[in-house]
């Protein structure tokens, strides 16, 4: 039986059992969300055969974010990529990636979908390299246009929910890239292996010129392609540039394709942007690409931090998703010098968690600042179990409080004591209540 994607039955006037779940847990009216499917401004991430809960990212729904893990060929540890799994969905990220290149990838998979019962995406070429490169002792360049194809389709029929595919990274750009000036050339591993692999043979990239290969490949399970941009800038000095966007209309043109044919796209964007040109990033992505969901790593809007790059990464993630931005993929104290611990991986989810949140608030997301009101209140009352509670983090909080927590007679914390604004503002306020009330008799 054809697989008829969430995109298909959204335009036949149909609301899955899988729309109508997402659209649930969005508060979002399920026909105004089948309509919105049906415009391809929100995509449904869940592989046919993936047990999961539906994930709606895209228009009027919450802020969603992704923490990427995986293993390297200097750190190979399965328990810790695990542990990362365990954390990363324990602090709240709605996706997990895979990003594996060392070991068993297959295996790696299979265990962080069993660990992480959420939407997983994956990079199918780091699985071309490892399984058909390295296995045979070869130079990944001379791997073969169909080994890719094979690698995409093993993860596919894996059950990943969304991959990452850098198919605009085509001959045109690249010749245009030379002159282009740029500072740091080519970030994206994905798109700096695919630009060497059209060097060494001299030929298009595969990925471009056999698109609607990969569209059959993706459409047979409802696989989300995640279009990656594999020429995003990775310094502030080569933000907006001619390259990126050059790129940027090649993915709105596959995009168009990729509609025509019933599957479910996003879009990936930078990457290093200053402050001032995030609002416009978002802005072209949304008119280029006629609505797609965007995802974006950051944008960090600093190149001077690094050991702190989760927080210029949530400065210029909170801004995209005010402006745009449906999908934050974290970034982690670790961006820059190695691979992230367990405990960077923790720090990430919560960086991008707050920048989405803040986002969710200023756009009106329904109970957004609902959440944020019942912290308040529970401030006005030094509550403190409510407010540990209601934390992103609540161990944190308990940490702070256990170690340089008030006595055990006091309700404030050890920063005012009995100087405490919120109790002497109260207190005075009982007061006056009570003088009121003495007038009044």
């Amino acid at each position: 039986m054809k697989t008829q994607t969430q995109l298909e039955a959204a335009r036949a006037g149909k609301i899955t059992a899988e729309l109508k779940a997402a659209a649930a847990a969005e508060r979002m009216d399920a026909e105004e969300m089948r309509l919105r499917v049906a415009a391809g401004r929100i995509v449904i991430c869940k592989n046919t055969i993936h047990d999961i809960a539906p994930l709606a990212i895209g228009e009027g729904c919450r802020v969603k974010t992704n923490a990427n893990i995986g293993t390297s060929e200097d750190v190979n540890s399965l328990e810790e990529e695990l542990e990362k799994a365990r954390i990363a969905v324990k602090y709240g990220a709605d996706a997990i990636m895979d990003l594996s290149t060392g070991g068993d990838l297959a295996l790696t998979r299979k265990k962080i979908m069993e660990t992480a019962k959420v939407t997983i995406g994956t990079v199918p070429i780091y699985q071309a390299i490892v399984d058909n490169v390295r296995a045979r002792k070869r130079s990944f360049a001379e791997m073969t246009a169909d080994e890719m194809f094979e690698a995409i389709e093993r993860q596919v029929k894996s059950g990943v929910d969304f991959i990452t595919v850098h198919c605009g990274v085509n001959r045109h750009l690249l010749d245009g890239l030379r002159d282009n000036g740029r500072l740091m050339g080519i970030v994206s591993r994905g798109g700096s292996i695919t630009a060497r692999w059209m060097a060494h043979h001299d030929a298009e990239n595969p990925l471009f010129e056999q698109f609607d290969r990969l569209l059959e490949i993706a459409h047979a399970y409802d696989c989300t392609l995640s279009l990656g941009d594999g020429l995003r800038p990775g310094a502030l000095a080569d933000a907006t540039d001619r390259a990126q966007i050059e790129e940027l209309i090649t993915l709105g043109a596959l995009t168009d394709r990729a509609r025509a044919k019933g599957v479910q796209v996003m879009i990936e964007g930078p990457g290093h942007v200053p402050l001032n040109q995030v609002v416009t990033n978002m802005q072209l992505q949304k008119s280029l690409c006629k609505g797609a969901p965007f995802y974006v790593l950051g944008p960090l809007v600093t190149d001077v931090a690094p050991g702190y790059d989760h927080i210029t990464s949530a400065i210029g993630g909170a801004l995209a998703a005010m402006s745009g931005a449906d999908f934050l993929c974290y970034v982690t104290p670790a961006e820059h010098l190695s691979l992230p611990t367990v405990d960077d991986v923790k720090e990430g989810v919560i960086a991008a968690r707050i920048a989405a949140h803040a986002a969710d608030i200023a756009k009106g997301w329904p109970g957004a600042a609902e959440w944020d009101r019942e912290m308040s209140c529970a401030r006005r009352k030094l509550d403190w179990e409510a407010q540990e509670r209601l934390a992103l983090d609540p161990e944190k909080v308990r940490k702070y409080r256990d170690k340089r927590g008030p006595k055990a007679d006091t309700e404030t914390c050890s920063m005012c004591g009995d100087l405490c604004a919120v109790k002497n503002f109260n207190d005075a306020e009982e007061k006056l209540k009570k003088s009121h009330k003495g007038d009044a008799a």
